[in-house]
């Protein structure tokens, strides 16, 4: 709706224009400062500009009303303005909210160690990635969601070792010694009893076998993760192995060129040379990769694919490597603005309270898995993106299961299925809806009607600022202002039943579309006609 104003408004003026939402609706639905910017050209002050701009627009269908106020243009939108977008928002639901953006984009998140099921620190990022893609897919970006799994390095044979151990100790019987940071919990005797079956008892005792057990391990602890992503109805386009890429590091080295030189026995990175704080290790002195070199390839192989935009999502506690990896991209001879990275804070989760327990069944986290049982993969998804990813987050578990307005997926749901409920009761038809106009509905009908037609607007900021939490934001606003209409206003059996029920069909259209960019359906049905709250 911003933009088909902003495109009408230059048209008119012939001069480019930035529009405002005013905090008080009072003063109209936008707003623009242009009289100031023309004040200079036209040497005249922006107060008799404006005045003169204003009375250009009396015959607009556009706007009801267009006023000068203080050197600013004010703009109230005319009921067959809003009222043709809304039947256009109808009959086209599927390209409502929908942009004309272009452009290839790989997005890389969640992608964390396959050595144990997912935990609420991986969910967060998951959630964000995943928003985010939904909401660049629907303004028109061609976006690729890839995974890219670290089953390479220390952690893996660790993966190796602790099974291995647990098998021993579990169900052979055997007192083993377990290294300080070794993988445990419920999931890794489940895997090792499984294994036994597999493989029979030589597995865990053969030493020259661990690398075999630590890969069959990665792969089902990979199924664990697919699935606890499908249950909170996230998927990937593509998964990359960074084991499968180790056998182009030779061809990279040749290609980072200068970027690279030798001391003391060790291949460094020359990563300050490009904004980093220091150069980075790349080969250890016994010849084998780091962690960093594993990056490098797999921004290589990102990077030779040719995507317009490459996003990654990543804890924040990897903050350190966005320098070396982008000075990686340099002298690999891409330009690393082209890479985007994302960061994800950390998740504290309290129950009545009080700090919620660690799983038992990964031995020291709070698993994904356990806290969608508990509260519902809408809450969980809700809340996760309800706040920007850059800050610390904290909730309480049993305030998500409430019922009432306190807990917002509730009160959002319970607006959708509310307005349902009210359309299955009255005695117009969706013909009848739809063909209705505007013309003598009240001044707060128009005003929640405006508001649901924004949802394109917020898609488009949320999305390009990177601030999904704009999205949930929106739909809490909208629906609190659904909720009081309802609470003021008797619809069924009013002389314009029909008109205020497209208004709110354009209200359900807009909560749902919003909903299902959360990854989130939207409820038809929530009570019974003798349970009805009141949400005010």
């Amino acid at each position: 709706m911003k933009k088909k104003v902003t495109r009408h408004l230059q048209e008119k003026l012939g001069k480019e224009i930035v529009l405002e939402k005013p905090k008080d609706r009072s003063f109209g639905h936008f707003a623009t400062p242009i009289a100031f910017s023309l004040a200079k050209e036209l040497r005249k002050s922006p107060m008799i500009i404006a005045d003169e701009l204003a009375s250009s627009f009396e015959s607009d269908a556009v706007f009801e009303k267009v006023e000068s106020v203080k050197g600013y243009l004010n703009f109230r939108l005319s009921e067959r303005f809003l009222d043709e977008y809304a039947s256009w928002a109808l009959n086209n639901p599927e390209e409502f909210a929908k942009g004309e953006h272009s452009g290839k984009i790989l997005l890389e998140f969640v992608s964390a160690n396959p050595t144990g099921p997912l935990h609420i620190g991986h969910a967060r990022g998951a959630v964000y990635g995943d928003t985010l893609l939904r909401m660049g897919r629907r303004l028109g970006y061609e976006i690729t969601a890839e995974y890219y799994v670290n089953d390479a390095g220390n952690q893996i044979d660790l993966l190796g070792l602790s099974l291995q151990l647990e098998g021993r100790s579990s169900l052979l019987g055997e007192d083993v010694t377990y290294p300080e940071n070794y993988y445990r919990g419920e999931y890794l005797s489940e895997l090792a009893k499984e294994a036994l079956e597999i493989f029979g008892e030589e597995i865990f005792k053969d030493e020259s076998r661990r690398k075999e057990l630590a890969m069959w391990a990665k792969e089902k602890v990979m199924e664990i993760i697919v699935k606890d992503l499908a249950d909170i109805n996230i998927h990937f386009d593509t998964f990359v192995s960074e084991a499968s890429l180790y056998d182009k590091w030779d061809a990279v080295m040749q290609k980072l060129g200068d970027g690279l030189y030798e001391k003391d026995g060790k291949i460094y990175l020359a990563s300050s040379q490009k904004g980093d704080d220091s150069d980075r290790v790349v080969v250890r002195e016994d010849g084998r990769p780091t962690y960093l070199a594993g990056d490098i390839i797999y921004h290589n192989e990102k990077f030779e694919q040719g995507f317009d935009k490459y996003i990654n999502i990543w804890g924040a506690d990897h903050h350190g490597y966005i320098a070396r990896v982008k000075a990686a991209i340099e002298f690999l001879g891409y330009d690393s603005s082209k890479l985007e990275v994302l960061l994800s804070q950390m998740v504290s989760l309290l129950k009545d309270g009080k700090p919620y327990k660690m799983s038992k069944r990964a031995g020291n986290v709070i698993l994904l898995s356990d806290i969608t049982k508990e509260i519902g993969s809408d809450a969980l998804r809700y809340i996760f993106a309800s706040k920007r990813s850059d800050i610390a987050l904290e909730f309480d578990v049993e305030a998500l299961k409430k019922q009432d307005s306190s807990n917002p997926i509730y009160y959002i749901q319970y607006a959708h299925a509310r307005i349902r409920t009210l359309l299955s009761k009255g005695e117009k038809n969706k013909e009848e809806i739809l063909k209705s106009d505007l013309e003598g509905i009240d001044e707060n009908a128009l005003n929640l009607l405006f508001d649901a037609l924004l949802l394109p607007e917020v898609i488009d900021d949320a999305f390009h600022s990177r601030g999904v939490q704009k999205l949930p934001e929106y739909l809490k606003s909208l629906a609190a202002a659904l909720h009081k209409f309802y609470y003021d206003k008797r619809v069924l059996g009013d002389e314009k039943e029909a008109a205020y029920l497209k208004v709110l069909e354009v209200v359900a259209l807009s909560l749902k579309t919003g909903l299902a960019l959360m990854g989130i359906e939207a409820k038809e049905r929530m009570f019974k006609e003798d349970e009805e709250k009141t949400f005010v």
